[in-house]
This record gives structure tokens, C-alpha cells and sequence, in this order.
């Protein structure tokens, strides 16, 4: 959708925005897109991390794991 658009398309939206917004407002606008995207990247960053600790076992279940295989060596 956006690849299409190019770098006079990009300068012609720019232009417009300017004169909409003004140039006061124009900084403000920036400051506030870019602290959102920040913040989408850190939880999307925590939600990853969340998931990859999720997946791998933890130190309980490795123990557990431990003594179950234990209990058949000395089972058997």
C-alpha cells in the first residue's frame, strides 16, 4: 500500500500536512507518533520475552525431571 508511494508522493504529503497543521504543531504531532511507536515496540518486546519464557522449562520442572528420571534408574 505505502510502497507506492514514492519520494514526491511522500514531499506532496508532507506539504499537506503542513498546511493543515501548521508549522507549530507540526513538531508536537512527530513527538507524539514517534513516543507511540515507542511504546508499541517495548510491548511488543515484553510479549515476545513473555512468550520465549514460556516456552523454555523453568529450573522447578528440570529438577522434576531430574528425580522422575532418577526414580527409574534406580527403579528399574
Amino acid at each position: 500500500m505505502l510502497t507506492n508511494i514514492g519520494i514526491p508522493g511522500l514531499i506532496l504529503v508532507l506539504v499537506i500536512a503542513l498546511i493543515i497543521f501548521g508549522p507549530s504543531k507540526l513538531p508536537e504531532i512527530g513527538r507524539a507518533f514517534g513516543s507511540t511507536l515507542k511504546e508499541f515496540k517495548s510491548a511488543t518486546n515484553d510479549l515476545m520475552n513473555n512468550d520465549q519464557e514460556k516456552n523454555q522449562p523453568g529450573e522447578d520442572s528440570q529438577k522434576l525431571k531430574a528425580v522422575e528420571k532418577e526414580k527409574q534408574h534406580t527403579g528399574s
